[in-house]
Formats: C-alpha cells, sequence, structure tokens
C-alpha cells in the first residue's frame, strides 16, 4: 500500500477572525441592532468598496498617522495601479458623496455602514488585522446639534446592547482659524523635549499625534503639553458648549478630556471616544468626530461632516466583561421530524409553508430514527417539534411538541399552519411574562 502524505488544513490568516456557530449570532445581532438603531435617526445605508485608490486614504486619512504609514495593506493590482484594502470608512464615504452629487441635494447626507475593514497591526484581544465595524458620517451641515445627535445615536447604540459600564470622552480640536496658533505653542513645547527622531518628525507634520503616543516615558514627558482647549476661538468654543449643553439636556453622560487625540488627522472640532475599561489597555470601543475640510480636501465642496466607527467586536468583548448574554441559541422556530420516506416529502411540503408564512423552520435528513431526530430538534433551539410518521400520514394529522412545555398535540394538516403560527405567539407572550 503506497503511503499518501497527510494533506494540511489551512487556518485563517493571522489576525482575521472567523465568526461561526454558536456565537456568530451574536455578532450579527449587534450589528443589525446598531444599524437599524441609525436607520430610526434618519440614515441611509451605503455600501462601501472594499478597496480604493490608495492616494484616498494617504491624502484623508493623512501621513503621519501610524494608518497610513505603518498599518495599510497595500498592493499593486495587476494593471500596475496601487490599491489598498480600506482601514476605515469615513474616506470612503466622502469619496462616494462626491463622485455622486449626493453633496448637491438634501443637507445633510446622513449614511449608515458596516463590515471589516482592514490594518496590519499586532493582533491581541479585539484588535484583529480585519476588524468589523459600524460607521455613519453626517455630511454637509456644521450645526453642534448635528454633533449632539450622532454623539446621542452611538451612545444609543451601546444602551441597546445593554452596555452600562462605559463612559464617553469628548473634546474639541479647534479648527483652521484656531489651530496654526496652538499647533506652533505645541511644537515649541514638543522640540524641547528629548523626543527620538521618529516622534520628533511626527511632531513636524501632526503635533497633536505625539499627545496620542501609548509609551510612558512620552506620556510623562507630555505631561505639561499645552492643551488645545485653552486655545479655542469663540466661534469653536461656542460650538463646543452648545453641543455639551446639548447633550446634557438629552441625559446622555461625559466626561471632557482635553488630552483626546483620535487616531486619524482630518478631525476638527468635536471630537469623541467610547470606553469601556473592562477591555484592560484596548479600552476603545468607539469614537470619531468632526471633520471640516476633508471633503474639500478630496476635490469636494468646503462642506463639514461628522461621524464615529465603533468596533462590534470590542463591544461583544465589553458585553462579556458586563456578563450580557442575548439569547442567541435558536436558530429556528419550528423543527420538522419526518419518520419515513413519504413522511419526509410531506414534511419537506409543511416546512415550505411554514417558511412562506415568515415562520424560520427546519427538518431532520437523513435516514434518523426518532430519537436521533428529537436530538438534533433539541440542538436547533425550536419552540416547537413537528412529527410525522405512517399513523400520522393515515389520520392526515401532524403531533405538535412544544419542546419547553413538553405538550403535544395531534392537528389535522390542513389547520396545521395556523395551529403553529398561534402556538408560536403564545409561546413568546409567555416567555416576555416570565421576564
Amino acid at each position: 500500500m503506497t503511503d499518501q502524505k497527510k494533506i494540511h488544513p489551512f487556518a485563517a490568516p493571522k489576525g482575521v477572525p472567523d465568526y461561526v456557530p454558536p456565537t456568530s449570532p451574536m455578532f450579527q445581532h449587534i450589528r443589525d441592532l446598531f444599524t437599524a438603531t441609525a436607520r430610526t435617526y434618519g440614515f441611509q445605508h451605503i455600501e462601501l468598496p472594499v478597496f480604493e485608490e490608495t492616494g484616498l486614504f494617504a491624502r484623508g486619512v493623512g501621513e503621519s498617522t501610524d494608518v497610513v504609514s505603518k498599518e495599510m495593506y497595500t498592493f499593486a493590482d495587476r494593471g500596475g495601479r496601487s490599491v489598498t484594502l480600506r482601514p476605515e470608512g469615513t474616506a470612503g464615504v466622502m469619496r462616494a458623496v462626491i463622485e455622486h452629487n449626493l453633496d448637491r441635494g438634501q443637507l445633510p447626507v446622513k449614511l449608515v455602514y458596516a463590515g471589516p475593514f482592514f490594518r496590519y497591526e499586532r493582533p491581541q484581544a479585539g484588535r484583529y488585522r480585519q476588524l468589523q465595524q459600524v460607521g455613519v458620517e453626517a455630511i454637509g451641515v456644521d450645526d453642534p446639534a448635528l454633533d449632539a445627535e450622532v454623539i446621542a445615536l452611538a451612545d444609543a447604540c451601546y444602551r441597546a446592547a445593554g452596555l452600562k459600564d462605559y463612559r464617553l470622552e469628548l473634546t474639541s480640536l479647534g479648527d483652521s482659524n484656531c489651530r496654526p496658533e496652538y499647533r506652533a505653542k505645541l511644537q515649541e513645547f514638543l522640540f524641547s523635549l528629548p523626543l527620538d527622531e521618529e516622534t520628533r518628525a511626527r511632531a513636524e507634520i501632526n503635533p497633536l499625534r505625539v499627545l496620542d503616543d501609548k509609551r510612558p516615558e512620552v506620556k510623562e514627558m507630555t505631561a505639561d503639553a499645552p492643551l488645545m482647549l485653552d486655545y479655542l476661538d469663540d466661534a469653536c468654543r461656542s460650538h463646543f458648549e452648545t453641543v455639551t449643553g446639548l447633550l446634557d439636556d438629552m441625559g446622555v453622560s461625559y466626561v471632557v478630556n482635553p488630552r483626546l487625540v483620535r487616531g486619524l488627522d482630518y478631525y476638527t472640532k468635536t471630537c469623541f471616544e467610547f470606553v469601556h475599561d473592562g477591555l484592560g489597555a484596548q479600552s476603545g470601543i468607539g469614537g470619531g468626530g468632526r471633520y471640516d475640510g476633508l471633503m474639500a480636501q478630496l476635490g469636494g465642496q468646503e462642506l463639514s461632516g461628522i461621524g464615529f466607527g465603533i468596533g462590534i467586536d470590542r463591544v461583544l468583548l465589553a458585553m462579556e466583561a458586563e456578563g450580557i448574554a442575548l439569547d442567541t441559541a435558536a436558530r429556528v422556530d419550528v423543527f420538522g421530524v419526518p419518520l419515513g420516506a413519504e413522511a419526509k416529502s410531506a414534511m419537506a411540503l409543511l416546512v415550505a409553508e411554514l417558511r412562506r408564512a415568515g415562520i424560520a423552520a427546519d427538518m431532520s435528513f437523513g435516514d434518523r430514527g426518532l430519537k436521533g431526530a428529537m436530538k438534533g430538534a433539541d440542538r436547533s433551539g425550536a419552540t416547537l417539534a413537528l412529527v410525522l410518521g405512517e399513523a400520522e400520514l393515515a389520520a392526515g394529522e401532524v403531533v405538535v411538541k412544544n419542546m419547553r412545555t413538553r405538550e403535544q398535540h395531534s392537528v389535522p394538516r390542513a389547520e396545521a399552519v395556523g395551529f403553529i403560527a398561534a402556538a408560536l405567539g403564545a409561546a413568546q407572550d409567555a416567555t416576555q411574562e416570565g421576564h
């Protein structure tokens, strides 16, 4: 007998998670919950390309950011063009708004998106090379009331997921009128420090990014750095005070963090981050801000915008830290158990009718006996099991068994769909009363 080499199975790329049952329904639920919450605020869906021209991110995100300088997945396509897997959503949304003239209609343009984004960084809990986000962008109006609405929407998403132990950190990064003076003061301070060559180069390009450095020695050196909040002009100060006043009125709790710096260059004025201490060092679960000059920078009109991105992976970790579990065990409401070839054909027709009626249904396949098939019904999480054998076929009936109470009824086949729908409704009411 000839020896055969063992074929080793493939594994997912490092830092790229799979979402598989039984945990994938929770991922799907949170993603869909957040996009549905955004729709209640008037946001409409946009589907973005997974890759774009590299120049879009270099210009839109900022050459000095770690995202552009260290973390992008960039490659040449077959035509020799440089393309990049999207590292974030705002630049792509803005490109689409300009390209499709959405900014020529009613403003603000309010868009929500969801999907994978890609950054080459060291994988760790909640920080992946393929990360999953839900994001929104509201483009075309520079109004502090819109800032407050977008922040309140993010807060509503976390509350809808059941989270409580998070905090909202908030600041203002000023604008092109007041930031230059602050930038000069900050650079003067930074260049007086014994910075390493790479950090000094970063201070030349975007000194604010140095305040975002997580290294303890840099944090200690910059502890007394001048703060943007102390250099806001009257317009930016008024804008920020209006935002915080509206959040107070809406009951959205926050803390002002004058050292808050987001990791992307395009932010101006309102800037915010949601933090959950249950996640350890990687405590951010989402954030965003206003970006006044980004559209013009990408070749469009001089229009402002504000948005956020929420990391689904981080939210799931935060839910785990708070002990929040969703009931995602049930993949169907009804599970059919046919006994014999003739019963299998009849059950397939009944399951098809149930699905047309909007009832999630599945059935046992293969030649399994009653005991094995009922184990399948248990594993499906179904509320009701349907049993159909020779005796039921002869009588023109189907047995409907409640998997929670173990009660069962023989129901005429012609009345089965209506009976099942009513039984599911009663079971749902009983569950809600129990809570």
